[in-house]
């Protein structure tokens, strides 16, 4: 919900930093090409069932959850929310599952595979929204930030 984050945003006076593309930008791929960056720049936005906890992992575009340092640092096996699921407990449709504005007890993770890069580009809501950030802003205004994790891995091309 676009209108959510930006009324979060308001808050922390950079409601007027939101892009809203007229193009879908729901996966990487089509986030990349719409803002006109690398793929590796979107900061993708996984949700998962932890226990009875629901975690956000923000990483980078072109990383993938290792499922060895995932169960390390959780304690569990990774089981993504289904789209309906997302919605509901984390307050966002997938597309624009972000780290902003996100429902109560929503625990958000950034990956260390963020890092790499000056600014990073998370979604703000919706299916074609951004803003761009540096990977130390995010963790500054991301919702119920809870630390730094190293749970994925660069895929290979």
């Amino acid at each position: 919900m676009i209108e959510k984050v930006k009324d979060y945003f308001k808050q922390l006076g950079m409601e007027d930093r939101v892009i809203e593309l007229p193009a879908s930008s729901a996966t990487v791929e089509l986030a990349a090409k719409a803002l006109s960056v690398a793929p590796c720049r979107i900061a993708k936005t996984l949700s998962f069932r932890v226990g009875g906890r629901v975690v956000l992992v923000v990483a980078a575009g072109d990383a993938r959850v290792d499922n060895h340092k995932y169960k390390d640092f959780f304690g569990t096996k990774a089981k993504m929310l289904s789209a309906e699921e997302a919605e509901t407990l984390v307050g966002h449709a997938v597309g624009g599952v972000c780290p902003f504005a996100v429902n109560d007890g929503v625990e958000v993770y950034l990956d260390k595979s963020l890092t790499r890069f000056q600014t990073v580009f998370p979604a703000c809501g919706s299916a074609n929204s951004a803003i761009e950030l540096a990977p130390a802003a995010l963790e500054e205004i991301a919702s119920n930030f809870c630390g730094w994790v190293d749970v994925c891995k660069i895929a290979e091309t």
